[in-house]
């Protein structure tokens, strides 16, 4: 097979939670230029709206499920319109994602619960729907799990986010787990770990910390429109086949030094 054959994704169907801004939509238009249909959820219909027109534009097939993944009785009813509409889940991103910051002592019990149930819960319900449903019968997957750099280390001094950091933790070893069990059924299961990216969640804590951030990164930035798509590309396709319970940082080089 030649490189750009393992590369390819024609045909592929690909389910991203959380797609339709930020970092979700540049997967999807990652996936989707290189050959992927492609369902994106949210729980904004009007966000939703604007990202399938915008995705429309570039050629890519869309199906947009309005869903809130924190309501995990949810769970199997979007699986179904995605089988419904391309027959199966070939890829599945799990992008979507909360924070909330206060000082440990005082977090409040519905913050937590709020961030672990969409940053833990959500991950693991819909990926045993999706391959119990898709992967596991036709022995074939590709899960990607998108925790952060901040599931690898504590968190900086006074930033208080104590549930982001234990739950994106929690998705580093999900994600070696998945893979340990799931490796029987040819199924890769591997994890992202942006470091800082605008995004409409991660821009509080940027104005305080990005001039710092760059300062410290070895390659003096943040990350950008372009910076997940190569490494969610070659995520799910045969390019990354021996691969598996792995964590990859995209963050400009700041998780090594």
């Amino acid at each position: 097979m030649s490189v750009k054959e393992l590369f390819k994704l024609d045909g592929k169907i690909a389910l991203i939670t959380g797609g339709s801004r930020g970092l979700g939509l540049q997967m999807a238009e990652a996936l989707g230029e290189m050959g992927c249909k492609v369902a994106i959820t949210a729980r904004k219909a009007d966000e939703l709206v604007e990202a399938k027109t915008h995705l429309e534009k570039m050629g890519v097939e869309v199906l947009t499920i309005v869903n809130d993944l924190s309501k995990t009785d949810q769970i199997p009813g979007m699986v179904d319109e995605v089988i419904h509409r391309f027959g199966t889940i070939d890829i599945l991103v799990n992008n979507a994602g909360a924070t909330w910051g206060a000082p440990a002592e005082e977090y409040p019990d519905e913050a937590w619960r709020k961030v672990m149930s969409l940053n833990v819960d959500a991950v693991f319900f819909l990926s045993r729907e999706v391959a119990r449903r898709c992967m596991i019968p036709k022995k074939f997957g590709k899960i990607i799990n998108i925790a952060s750099v901040a599931g690898l280390r504590g968190s900086a001094v006074n930033v208080s986010t104590i549930a982001y950091h234990t739950s994106k933790g929690a998705a580093v070893n999900f994600t070696r787990s998945l893979a340990s069990e799931w490796g029987k059924y040819n199924i890769n299961v591997n994890a992202i770990c942006p470091g800082f990216f605008p995004s409409k969640m991660s821009a509080g804590l940027l104005e305080k910390v990005a001039e710092g951030v760059i300062a410290r990164a070895p390659l003096h930035r943040i990350g950008g429109d372009e910076d997940l798509k190569g490494a969610v590309v070659f995520l799910a396709s045969e390019a990354s086949r021996h691969i598996t319970g792995q964590s990859i940082a995209v963050d400009g080089g700041i998780s090594a030094v």
